[in-house]
């Protein structure tokens, strides 16, 4: 089994997002099941290898690069052409295709079908986000009502949702790092998170939507956005509401109502466990087993299937064209 190499422009609080945790976790889960170690290429860290250092001759050997950082995905790919790479998606729409040599392993559905779309002759597989085992309901008192995230958070629910709401209940801001957000969960009625305006405005998709997920775990209600990933699991009427509904004042009515008697509960552990470490673990070692296979396939085969470019599309619809226009002369 080759050891995977996870590339990061680096790990300090400069880069911390979503994105970073969500890729050291899966750092820690591989590590259950094979080698693998962060590698930084933008900044140098203590104790972590550096790229340009790893790629001098006779360092590299027998490994899987694994890119993911989206907007630098086209040049890390062209940098490490002759080595075996990994993309592990998380969002989509960065609008760079890749090569049918390089596995494409997908944080949702969401992603999985895009780049289905976007790379038909590729390995493609799905690996959901880990969910924490301390994401559950602790069954302590709520005292917040209504919590919100600024970051990704849209300008309505800033600017005039959550003034009318402060005016009603106990609402939580939070505009900085949290360190044990599942305790804020808990203590939590409701959680309001509307990234649909903010990932517009990057021209990408949400590549998972960890905090959403989270918070039902632990019990607390939820008006989302539904967008890109968040659409894998949220469940509008269900499992959440949906949030920016018509006008400020609907939204309020049915938040309040939910403060006073919560619609939905806790998502079962039954619903958890495909996010839960047993189970991705589980499916990690398929993926990582295939992947290896395929690279050993790669070494001595060439690929022999036309990939979907643009000038190949041009090719099929002329060719579907001149088939109809010729049907259409003998008729």
């Amino acid at each position: 089994m080759r050891k995977l190499y996870f590339l990061l422009p680096g790990t300090s609080r400069t880069y911390h997002c979503g994105g970073l945790f969500a890729e050291l976790k899966t750092v820690q889960l591989v590590q259950q099941v094979g080698k693998a170690e962060i590698v930084t290429y933008r900044q140098r860290e203590k104790d972590t290898l550096f790229l340009d250092d790893l790629l001098q001759p006779g360092q590299f050997q027998n490994g899987i690069f694994v890119v993911s950082w989206g907007f630098d995905v086209p040049k890390l790919v062209a940098r490490l052409k002759s080595h075996p790479v990994i993309y592990h998606a998380h969002s989509a729409g960065y609008g760079f295709r890749l090569p049918p040599s390089m596995p494409i392993i997908t944080v949702s559905r969401n992603t999985m079908g895009y780049w289905g779309q976007q790379s038909p002759n590729s390995l493609i597989y799905y690996l959901p986000n880990q969910i924490s085992d301390e994401f559950c309901d602790r069954h302590i008192p709520r005292d917040i009502d209504v919590l919100v995230q600024t970051r990704k958070t849209s300008d309505y629910v800033q600017h005039q949702l959550l003034p009318t709401l402060q005016q009603q209940c106990r609402v939580s801001v939070i505009d900085s790092f949290v360190e044990d957000l599942a305790d804020l969960f808990n203590r939590s009625k409701i959680y309001l998170y509307d990234s649909a305006e903010y990932w517009a405005q990057q021209g990408v998709s949400e590549g998972f939507g960890l905090p959403p997920m989270e918070a039902m775990a632990c019990g607390c209600q939820v008006f989302s956005s539904v967008n890109s990933a968040l659409a894998d699991y949220l469940d509008p009427g269900f499992n959440c509401h949906k949030i920016a509904c018509y006008s400020v004042d609907y939204d309020l009515q049915r938040i309040l109502s939910a403060i006073q008697k919560p619609a939905f509960p806790a998502l079962s552990e039954a619903l958890l466990a495909d996010y839960r470490t047993e189970r991705i673990l589980q499916r990690l070692a398929v993926i990582l087993e295939q992947v290896n296979e395929f690279f050993d396939h790669q070494e001595r085969y060439p690929a022999s299937i036309p990939s979907l470019t643009p000038w190949r599309l041009t090719q099929l619809k002329t060719r579907q064209f001149l088939r109809k226009l010729g049907q259409k002369l003998r008729r």
